[in-house]
């Protein structure tokens, strides 16, 4: 009896022992994250007056290296073309975290009155362009910039290696091009660094300023482009009956297509998305074209979904092709997978995200048919990807994403800040307690 009451009384004293280290821990990153903040707004401020684009962010790279370097980090640069990997060595045994910012920006025009507004220009798809962080990734690489910064100052207190991504090529590369994090991972991004990881966040125009949310399982949908290439027989506009109309066949088959989702799915498992976005054919008013092309995006966030929808699609198009006469080339290629939050990590690290913007601001949203590259990470390792406010509470009327009127907070950032730090800590903690 006497032994049972000495474990019980060890038990204790080690169950206080970690809820006042874990009290600690959190007024530490409290105080780390108020004194950074004006460190990670600086730079907010620099990245998003100079974006660049997809495969081309250069200095932008190179001022990552520059900040990471000044932190006394000793960088890799060129990962995936303009990449740059940063490593955190404890020098303690423990687990190898991968924490992941992208950095690219868009071919989008800024339209409005901030002082850091970009005036930056490009060429895109043969076009001059303006180019804006019209998606937030100038936040993502700050907020990790400042991470690294409290990380490298609490150096002697951590176990393991902690390893910052600074991603190019999100939005996608150019045509003819490899990059983002399908490159990264090609590369050897996780075996060369041992990542056995992946937390990774984005900002938000629509959430207000302090929250966050995520969801389990598919968090983001797969984005998949396809092209329908109908064939017929031209023809004199005139007598559309001596030949085989492409056009208005493949009318037809964009309206058979919207039936796949609506009457051939099980929608009640998730959401998904079939739309064609371009459509090309003909010359001319008088003259029936020999051919008739679609081209489109798949948006499913259930691997199995996916795989029907796509024979759907070819099935679609095939036989209404034919039911007029008319052939057709289907060709659908896999370009993001889903965005999926590994149960048992996402689970496990909800008290984290509570621990860095309180229960009441962290809310369980559902999934968004919009795609994210970061899901090649969870293909490879368990991820958990999540979204931190951005909006002014006070603002009703915020703008949407990749939107020339795009603008998030500043004050979001700190949230970001603190979320990062907490997954990191108490996944290092949890490692301790296997």
């Amino acid at each position: 009896m006497i032994q049972i009451k000495q474990c019980l009384v060890m038990v204790f004293m080690l169950m206080c022992t970690v809820s006042f280290a874990q009290m600690d821990a959190h007024k530490m990153i409290e105080k780390a994250a108020d004194e950074i903040e004006a460190k990670v707004i600086e730079y907010r401020h620099h990245f998003h007056k100079y974006p660049e684009l997809s495969n081309r962010e250069f200095k932008t790279s190179d001022k990552i290296v520059e900040v990471l370097k000044s932190i006394g980090y000793a960088p890799d640069q060129g990962m995936a073309h303009t990449g740059v990997v940063a490593v955190l060595d404890s020098g303690m045994p423990g687990p190898t975290i991968g924490l992941r910012a992208d950095i690219d920006g868009l071919p989008v025009k800024e339209r409005n009155s901030l002082p850091y507004r970009s005036e930056e220009t490009s060429t895109y798809l043969g076009n001059d362009v303006g180019v804006m962080h019209a998606c937030g990734h100038d936040t993502h690489v700050s907020m990790l910039l400042g991470v690294a910064h409290v990380l490298m100052d609490m150096k002697a207190d951590l176990i393991g290696k902690v390893v910052f991504v600074f991603q190019p090529a999100e939005e996608g590369a150019p045509k003819g091009e490899e990059g983002g994090a399908s490159l990264m991972v090609k590369e050897g991004l996780i075996s060369k660094y041992g990542i056995e990881v992946m937390f990774g966040q984005h900002i938000s125009s629509r959430a207000d300023v302090g929250q966050i949310s995520y969801k389990l399982g598919g968090m983001m949908a797969a984005a998949d482009r396809f092209e329908i290439k109908v064939k017929g027989v031209q023809a004199h506009g005139s007598r559309p009956w001596s030949g085989v109309d492409p056009i208005v066949t493949s009318a037809q088959i964009i309206m058979g297509l919207q039936t796949i989702v609506s009457r051939q799915t099980d929608l009640t498992k998730e959401a998904a998305v079939i739309t064609v976005g371009k459509i090309d054919g003909g010359v001319r008013n008088n003259i029936i074209p020999e051919e008739c092309t679609m081209i489109g995006t798949i948006r499913t966030l259930d691997v199995g979904m996916q795989d029907i929808i796509h024979e759907r699609i070819r099935q679609t198009a095939t036989n209404i092709a034919a039911a007029q006469g008319a052939t057709v080339e289907v060709t659908i290629d896999k370009n993001t997978p889903i965005t999926f939050n590994n149960l048992e990590l996402t689970r496990k690290m909800i008290p984290s995200l509570y621990n860095a913007a309180g229960e009441d601001n962290v809310r369980v949203i559902p999934a968004i048919t919009g795609a994210e590259d970061f899901s090649y990470y969870g293909e490879v390792i368990p991820a958990l990807y999540y979204f931190v406010g951005g909006k002014d509470p006070n603002d009703n009327g915020a703008h949407p994403h990749h939107s020339p009127d795009f603008i998030v907070q500043d004050a979001g950032m700190k949230t970001g800040v603190k979320a990062l730090l907490h997954l990191t800590l108490d996944y290092m903690e949890q490692s301790q307690m296997k």
